[in-house]
């Protein structure tokens, strides 16, 4: 890859006429099952779990990390200002009720939750949420600041309120605080531990951080000191770290893990029919796709550059990429109709979805050779691509190989440890590279932080003022049809650009052991065991 120093100007190549879309084809029928609280059934007191965790996370630091692994072990120990239920509802978490907005949305004040402490016994309160939430907007590291809007200060003008001011309207904020934007960090392990927090983190939560072997488990104990003790049942969790799918399954089967995630389509089916076993599955508000470096030279955040590909410096080269996916066919045969074809970063379901944000442009690899033709490159374009080495991303490349090669592409495929993909594309060394994103509530999450020029999470290094404009329109309304109608146009412009490319969205597939209840899952793409128990009436 040759690299010119010059600013990418993203315009200077004339575009591809508008083509037609199509619907995508309708997928096979699953019913979600998102599992259900213990309630009132019987219980054991005590137990360790043991869940097979299908990626290694990174740093268990929330306003640096970047990893769907992550945010899996945080929800047991570092609680939010919000979270989501089983409907996709937000819901107050350690804030105390759901923000009040000023008429001119550029106040939002929450009240937090007073008498509980962190678990290293610090009291929280407004000043520790301040501490959090500035360290998340001004750390240099920080992978949380475009989340939080044109967010111009945070106050705590008391102990039990928190009062936010915007440069403009913001109205993603609360969706962001339902993530790790919300989570919480303990004051005083942030002044002793400092750019180090996410080695030993210290939050509010039913368990707390107890140990970390790399690339092997991270060990959780129950936080006696958390305010609602009276609902945690387990002694202690272990995440240990199972990237092989037939491993995981095996384990399932064996006993030695009680729950697993990213069940492959492969396996799910034999599973699901094993009586010692329970499927949970739903669906996602997230999304797999391919991004394209078209600027990303000195590193994630940083202004673009010219990069001299044809797949970064021609938008015509990435529409003929695009258009030679066959998203029906791969999804079909490579995932058994599990997983369904997405061709935008908006779930269908969602209520900010919309017909133009649902198109997808077809099939059509002749198409793909006539850009090729027109672009005046020759073919077959050689493509690298970097993806995690587990076997089913590589069953997919594999396919996706195939697939590309009838619109004139060849595509080599880069297997890399999953952790050595989250680095490549902060550092923007890669020309394409295949990943996906769990997904968020508000389309915010799924757009701004990935194509908004230097967004914090902006691997690609793309830029378009014209998409920038459309994304913090989105943002500053507060109408969910008006909401709909830009993001659909946007869409329109992320389909003619080409930054990322959206293949498929998964089904989440999380299978757990009969003799447990209480494990959750939601569209949100995190599995839920801080309430769950070992079931008394199966003892022994």
């Amino acid at each position: 890859m040759i690299v010119l120093a010059v600013a990418v100007v993203l315009g200077s190549v004339p575009l591809a006429a508008c083509v037609p879309v199509q619907p995508l084809a309708a997928a096979a029928t699953h019913h979600d099952d998102l599992g259900t609280p213990v309630g009132d059934r019987p219980v054991i007191e005590g137990g360790h779990l043991v869940m097979g965790l299908s990626n290694e996370p990174d740093r268990l630091d929330p306003t640096t990390s970047t990893s769907l692994y992550t945010r899996y072990v945080m929800t047991s120990v570092c609680e939010k200002l919000y979270d989501l239920d089983a409907t996709g509802g937000i819901v107050p978490q350690l804030a105390s009720g759901m923000p009040t907005i000023s008429p001119d949305g550029l106040t939002v004040t929450f009240g937090v939750r007073t008498g509980i402490r962190f678990a290293d016994g610090t009291p929280f309160d407004a000043a520790a949420v301040r501490t959090s939430l500035q360290r998340h907007l001004t750390f240099k590291a920080s992978a949380r600041r475009s989340e939080m809007g044109p967010l111009t200060s945070i106050e705590a003008p008391d102990a039990g309120h928190v009062v936010l001011r915007f440069k403009q309207p913001f109205s993603p904020i609360t969706a962001a605080l339902a993530d790790r934007a919300g989570m919480i960090m303990s004051p005083a392990a942030l002044a002793a531990e400092g750019a180090n927090f996410g080695d030993r983190p210290v939050c509010v939560g039913p368990f707390k951080f107890a140990g970390r072997v790399p690339q092997t488990a991270i060990d959780a104990v129950r936080d006696p000191l958390y305010y609602d003790a009276g609902r945690v049942h387990l002694d202690a969790i272990t995440y240990r770290i199972m990237p092989d799918t037939v491993t995981r399954a095996a384990n399932l089967r064996s006993g030695d893990v009680q729950v697993a995630n990213e069940i492959s389509p492969q396996d799910v089916d034999a599973l699901a029919k094993d009586r010692n076993l329970h499927l949970l599955q739903s669906g996602s508000l997230g999304y797999q796709g391919l991004t394209i470096n078209t600027g990303n030279v000195d590193g994630v955040g940083k202004p673009p550059k010219r990069i001299d590909t044809p797949l970064a410096r021609d938008p015509r080269v990435r529409e003929a990429f695009a258009s030679a996916i066959d998203r029906q066919t791969l999804v079909a045969t490579v995932f058994n109709n599990w997983f369904e074809p997405a061709c935008s970063p908006i779930a269908p379901p969602s209520p900010y979805a919309s017909p133009a944000s649902n198109a997808c442009p077809p099939y059509d690899p002749a198409r793909s050779r006539r850009l090729l033709a027109e672009a005046g490159v020759p073919t077959p374009v050689k493509v690298a691509m970097q993806v995690t080495n587990t076997q089913d991303e590589l069953r997919y490349a594999q396919a996706l190989q195939a697939s590309v090669a009838e619109g004139g592409f060849d595509l080599r495929i880069v297997p890399v440890e999953y952790s050595t993909l989250l680095a490549v594309e902060i550092r923007g060394t890669f020309e394409l590279l295949q990943l996906g994103w769990s997904g968020r509530i508000d389309p915010d999450g799924n757009t701004t932080r990935f194509l908004g020029t230097q967004a914090s999470a902006n691997y690609g290094g793309y830029s378009s003022p014209e998409l920038d404009d459309l994304l913090a329109q989105a943002s500053r309304s507060i109408d969910t049809a008006r909401r709909a109608e830009l993001y659909g146009r946007a869409t329109q412009v992320i389909q003619r650009d080409n930054p990322i490319v959206y293949t498929y969205r998964r089904r989440l597939l999380t299978v757990h052991s009969t003799r447990l209840t209480g494990i959750e899952v939601y569209s949100d793409g995190v599995v839920r065991l801080a309430r769950a128990a070992f079931v008394r009436d199966q003892e022994g």
